[in-house]
């Protein structure tokens, strides 16, 4: 399954509707998105026009004072039904990539829209142990050699992850509401 910012994009209109250049200024933006994805005007231009074909959101075209009308982007209720399963889905990839970009994008997602991020944090945290155990377990039957080694650094990513997550845990929801809050991308 490729990563997507689909459901990052979801967030954003469901905090406000937006045009692309707006969009595209939070994916740019380290203290938003930019950290996070690197997703350039032809990316998102494509998925927005792939999301509002699948009918997750919609297009209006509205008027610019600084150049020809824009088409600003609206959240369909298919559209918020699909991001709020997204931000509560409970057994999120253990991926290490997918920790990397999909779960700061759910506490970035949960904060701008006042979703509480304890139980996204807990289900991140679940989905992460039981991968490293499962690992173990795998580990504990492998023969000496490339097996062994392959299964001892994931197992070590893992732990990194759950020591990263911890530390998610053990922010306060308001220093990561005003975190978050500094860095909330403008209407």
């Amino acid at each position: 399954m490729t990563l997507s910012p689909d459901h990052a994009i979801l967030g954003l209109l469901a905090h406000a509707p937006q045009h692309g250049y707006q969009m595209l200024e939070c994916f740019s933006d380290p203290a938003c998105l930019g950290q996070i994805w690197r997703l350039n005007a032809s990316q998102l231009y494509s998925t927005l026009k792939r999301l509002e074909r699948d009918g997750l959101i919609s297009g209006q075209s509205a008027p610019s004072e600084i150049g020809p009308p824009r088409t600003v982007y609206h959240l369909t209720e298919a559209g918020r039904d699909q991001l709020l399963h997204w931000l509560h889905e409970p057994s999120p990839s253990a991926s290490i990539r997918r920790v990397r970009v999909e779960f700061p994008s759910r506490l970035f997602v949960a904060h701008l829209l006042n979703v509480p991020s304890a139980p996204i944090i807990a289900h991140q945290r679940a989905a992460c142990q039981q991968e490293r155990e499962r690992l173990i377990a795998q580990s504990s039957q492998a023969a000496d050699g490339m097996a062994s080694l392959a299964l001892t650094f994931a197992i070590e990513q893992l732990e990194a992850a759950l020591r990263w997550i911890e530390r998610c845990e053990q922010m306060t929801f308001d220093t990561l509401t005003e975190y978050f809050r500094e860095r909330r991308p403008s209407q």
